[in-house]
């Protein structure tokens, strides 16, 4: 399998556990629910930017998709954070959503400057 499926795959695995983590918020409090409903867009929104960004037509476009994937997982730290810190929702899986937020936001980082770096050798 090619780096770019094998990367297809981890984002949208990411997508999956963000909605299982979705699933396990208590139903009864409201602020975790607005708090999640707002984590389950932007989780789910990685994957779909990175679909995009794998399609894009051109280095721009690549460029500003896979930086709206940085957005996007940052966003997603967002809200893991504040279920931790606010509405006192913490769990293993939170915590390794986080991780995995951090390290495709490494990633996504790592992508856009090296795209930027070729647009400029060509």
């Amino acid at each position: 399998m090619d780096r770019k499926e094998e990367f297809r795959r981890r984002t949208k695995r990411f997508a999956v556990n963000i909605i299982r983590f979705y699933c396990t918020l208590p139903k009864a409090r409201p602020e975790v629910q607005v708090v999640g409903k707002q984590l389950l867009r932007s989780g789910t929104a990685v994957a779909a930017n990175y679909r995009e960004a794998s399609r894009a037509r051109s280095k721009a476009d690549f460029i500003s998709k896979i930086e709206l994937c940085t957005q996007e997982a940052d966003e997603t730290q967002l809200w893991l954070e504040l279920l931790q810190e606010s509405c006192a929702e913490d769990s293993p899986l939170r915590s390794e959503l986080w991780q995995e937020a951090d390290e495709l936001i490494a990633i996504f980082v790592t992508m856009a400057k090296n795209t930027k770096g070729s647009n400029q050798t060509s």
